[in-house]
């Protein structure tokens, strides 16, 4: 996939995410979990400036996603740290969210949603690398489908879109 239609995964793994939060009155949680996941969104492809790391490789791997998530974790723990101990959002602690599991579940499931979408190409993805050379794939379209990038991301639009709705309506 090319950039729109990683913007348009991303958005279709975060609309459900979007009506939860927006649900429960955390528009701000919302806005930065989707802003955090569409700036991110072409991570793996960091690959392309790698000299040695081959494209779809080490960083298209549900491990690359996992590091990702333990960054975006150790970040979460970090600012707790830095607030003295105090939970940085009190309603998510309360309820049993910490800002490390949250860290990491963003940061994983950024890196995942990328991989859903090359796998929906011809090429796929092998996510389970290093443990096996399988490569996954659907094979719906090629990556550089300009109706497919397109319409994924007309689609991520309007999954968000109705899901923002849906979680302000509630």
């Amino acid at each position: 996939m090319y950039r729109k239609g990683h913007y348009g995964v991303s958005l279709l793994v975060f609309a459900p995410i979007a009506f939860v939060l927006l649900a429960f009155d955390r528009a701000d949680l919302a806005l930065v979990t989707g802003g955090t996941m569409l700036w991110l969104a072409m991570l793996p492809d960091v690959d392309h400036r790698i000299p040695g790391v081959p494209h779809r490789g080490p960083t298209h791997s549900l491990a690359f996603a996992a590091l990702v998530g333990a960054a975006f974790g150790a970040a979460g723990v970090a600012l707790q740290t830095a607030a003295g101990g105090v939970a940085v959002d009190v309603a998510a602690v309360s309820r049993g969210v910490s800002l490390a599991a949250a860290g990491f579940a963003l940061g994983a499931l950024t890196v995942v949603a990328h991989l859903l979408g090359d796998a929906l190409t011809p090429a796929g993805v092998n996510f389970l690398w290093p443990l096996s050379g399988r490569t996954y794939t659907l094979g719906l379209w090629t990556a550089d489908s300009a109706v497919a990038n397109y319409g994924l991301l007309a689609i991520g639009v309007f999954a968000t879109g109705a899901a923002a709705y849906l979680g302000v309506a509630i």
